[in-house]
């Protein structure tokens, strides 16, 4: 049965779950609050430079073309893909250096120059891996996380050690390196919890880097939210910028439309991708299922600092993706999720797309984009954003060798305060709800409201989880499921 749909926000899940939705072939209108599209995934421009605001990584090539494969589409309709080699880089001290090479066979060569016998056990753990990631891939993250029993499969019986360790233990008992166990652990920060925090399962994220490897659409991430844009247009959605939503009008417990500040759009079916703490305040105390008391007490992921410069320069000694874990990786940790506060020494991401892709900065000159973790819900306050840009600088000029501070252009910072105004997120959280043992699957918060008839959620604190692939599968779920109730 045909349905007019309302969705609220415009990022990866919503607009995914717009174009299923109008492939069911219901009437579906989109309403960003900002002006653009593309949610946490919008784009920046000034004097010649462009920066992607938020998500910067492509991995989990299959997932987006799985996406646009639904739709008899392929990613190289709207947009041109290069792999990066190497994917990213490392820096663990002043000239010490390690490329993840997107060739296997060197990168087993480099991981046994560090650890004798380390090559053997990366064969081992990668495939290992690659088993877990066909198995998530298959036969769990496409599932709605209504019943427990989504997670009972054959494949997932024969693995259930997995669900009973955790990563930081997956990759300690086999390598010693700190440097190994550093680039072992760095994938699953993407989830949003600490390694030793997140079950052993998870290290499918190993395999969705060093195997299936990073990628660089061209123009920056913000081309796939322009073809998932297009692609919603072909198929009939109307999209609104800059039409921030007041409330969610239910009449009984069915849901009724969506209120704004000049006027009320009626709707069978209202889904929402912004942030599900704050969709859930548009509707009145009663029906809201989740408390302020329950939030409070989930594990999120981290939220950031972030900082776009303008440099007259271009740079010799960084890759398009650099780490910077040239301090303690456990004490960073700890002051996201142990003890909040703003880290003493802080580990630190280095984003130079204009390496890579000449449209991302005017010639001779480099876009760099910073990435400071940080525990959200922190004091935020320009002198701290300033005291950590300082920080983070001179570290980089140290590390590289290379003259960073002198040939800024121009910077700009979004931090905690800012994702809660721009965004409305929870506590100015970055990334979503993490994905611990108790936060996975039928245990997030659902993408149906139990409480209000025709209201459904989608995104980084519902099923799958954080990050843009699993927020395209999200936005799929939702629209699978709310097919299943109009029917």
């Amino acid at each position: 049965m045909k349905k007019k749909i309302c969705i609220i926000g415009s990022g990866f899940s919503s607009l995914a779950g717009a174009c299923y939705l109008a492939q069911q072939g219901h009437e579906v209108h989109l309403f960003e609050k900002n002006k653009g599209f593309g949610g946490r995934a919008r784009q920046y421009k000034r004097d010649g430079f462009t920066f992607d605001m938020g998500p910067s990584w492509y991995w989990m090539p299959d997932v987006f073309e799985s996406f646009f494969g639904d739709f008899d589409k392929k990613p190289s309709d709207y947009y041109s893909l290069e792999r990066l080699d190497p994917g990213y880089e490392v820096y663990f001290g002043t000239n010490d250096r390690f490329p993840v090479s997107a060739n296997l066979e060197t990168l087993y060569t480099s991981f046994e120059a560090i650890e004798a016998g380390s090559a053997k056990h990366l064969r081992t753990f990668l495939k290992k891996a690659q088993e877990n990631y066909d198995i998530a891939i298959k036969d769990l993250v496409y599932r709605p996380g209504v019943s427990p029993l989504e997670l009972v499969t054959p494949a997932t019986i024969k693995r259930i050690n997995y669900f009973l360790t955790n990563i930081k233990q997956e990759v300690t008992s086999k390598f010693k390196n700190p440097k190994l166990q550093q680039l072992l652990q760095f994938p699953v920060l993407f989830l949003g919890a600490k390694p030793s925090n997140t079950p052993g399962f998870y290290n499918f994220m190993n395999f969705a880097d060093l195997g299936l490897g990073t990628w660089h659409p061209k123009t920056g991430m913000h081309a796939v939210v322009e073809a998932m844009v297009a692609l919603a247009q072909e198929l009939g959605v109307q999209l609104q910028d800059e039409s921030p939503v007041t409330a969610i009008r239910v009449q009984g417990n069915r849901v009724e439309g969506l209120e704004f500040e000049d006027r009320f759009v009626e709707a069978d079916v209202v889904l929402s991708g912004a942030d599900y703490h704050h969709t859930e305040t548009l509707l009145p105390q009663p029906l809201r299922k989740y408390s302020e008391t329950y939030w409070s007490k989930k594990t999120f992921a981290p939220s950031s600092l972030l900082f776009y410069v303008g440099l007259d320069k271009k740079m010799k000694n960084l890759a398009h993706h650099t780490l910077f874990f040239d301090v303690d990786f456990d004490a960073h940790a700890a002051s996201i999720y142990d003890q909040p506060e703003w880290p003493k020494e802080p580990l630190f991401y280095a984003n130079l797309p204009s390496l890579s892709d000449a449209t991302m900065a005017p010639e001779g000159k480099e876009a760099l984009f910073l990435l400071i973790p940080l525990a959200p819900g922190l004091e935020d306050t320009p002198e701290l954003r300033q005291q950590y840009f300082d920080m983070v600088i001179d570290r980089m000029e140290e590390r590289t060798g290379e003259k960073v501070k002198d040939h800024i252009l121009f910077q700009e910072s979004f931090c905690v305060n800012d994702f809660v105004e721009v965004y409305n997120s929870y506590k100015g959280n970055a990334y979503g709800m993490a994905n611990t043992l108790l936060q996975t699957a039928f245990l997030r918060p659902k993408l149906k409201s139990p409480k209000v008839e025709g209201l459904y959620f989608s995104g980084q604190l519902t099923v799958p989880g954080p990050g843009v692939p699993p927020a395209l599968i999200s936005g799929k779920l939702v629209a699978e499921l709310i097919q299943k109730h109009s029917a």
